[in-house]
């Protein structure tokens, strides 16, 4: 058995103080939304599990780096540090969106509206916190030592996060070709870019017999006209001059196929602008 030592370092530096808020601040977030029982539904459960997810992974990182662990792991932990930092950072920002959203309702005159208040106040910093850390994390132009903190590499956890939040959306879309291709889209796309994401972290990428890098950015640029059609087909087959419906409630086909179109939107941008940088990163070096 290895001998157990401890590097306090991982709760004093920067990075360790970034994470330690982050646990206080998800911790405090979920608790005082459970306290109110207001978070049933699809957007309840969502936010809850988010808070409680970044929490428990979040504290697990701190004691593995406190104890010096980590390095017994058959991962890439400066790749799987970085990709979950993005991780969370996003997704507890669309939950300090969603929560206050779809959940606070009427004035805020009670006790239980003050803890939903604070709670999304709580999860606001704790999307900070995160973002602190991808600052921090961030590899230096030049670096490609650890992939996934890079820019390429933090847009594909932000790519494979969009996808995740395009399929929460879809509900009717069989029958039309159009639709069925953005469909098509979004999934391959997802695949791929979580296949490298999971390869990255695993440290398969040494394995694969080709420039994994030239490889990369032919990805891109297929993900990058594939994401372009959806843009385009999307609206085109969803909307087809409609207006929107009144009423149109929680949950209405044309809001989400609104969501889809900007989400689509987002992905289509990020792709580019992954593009642009593996490019750089190829084609543009600076000599040694």
């Amino acid at each position: 058995m290895p001998a157990v030592s401890t590097n306090l370092r991982a709760l004093t530096s920067w990075v360790g103080i970034a994470r330690l808020s982050a646990v206080v601040l998800s911790c405090l977030a979920f608790s005082l939304v459970a306290s109110t029982g207001e978070f049933r539904g699809s957007y309840g459960t969502w936010c809850m599990f988010s808070w409680c997810f970044c929490f428990i992974v979040t504290l697990l990182v701190l004691l593995l780096e406190l104890l010096e662990l980590y390095p017994l792991l058959p991962l890439s932990w400066d790749d799987f540090t970085a990709a979950f930092s993005m991780l969370a950072a996003l997704m507890v920002f669309t939950s300090s969106v969603v929560y206050p959203a779809t959940l606070i309702k009427g004035s805020c005159n009670s006790s239980k509206c003050a803890r939903q208040a604070v709670g999304t106040t709580a999860s606001c910093l704790c999307f900070l916190a995160y973002a602190v850390e991808v600052s921090l994390t961030r590899a230096k132009p030049g670096d490609i030592s650890s992939f996934l903190s890079t820019v390429p590499g933090l847009l594909k956890v932000f790519e494979a996060f969009v996808a995740c939040l395009i399929f929460s959306l879809l509900n009717e879309y069989s029958g039309e070709p159009g639709l069925m291709w953005c469909v098509a889209v979004y999934s391959i796309c997802f695949i791929f870019t979580l296949l490298i994401i999971i390869f990255t972290i695993g440290r398969c990428l040494t394995y694969i017999p080709c420039s994994l890098e030239k490889v990369l950015v032919g990805y891109n640029f297929l993900a990058l006209l594939m994401y372009l059609t959806a843009t385009i087909l999307w609206p085109l087959y969803s909307f087809r001059g409609q207006g929107r419906p009144n009423p149109c409630n929680q949950g209405c086909s044309w809001d989400k196929h609104l969501g889809i179109t900007f989400l689509t939107i987002f992905n289509l941008i990020a792709y580019l602008v992954d593009l642009v940088y593996s490019t750089r990163m190829v084609f543009f070096r600076a000599p040694p």
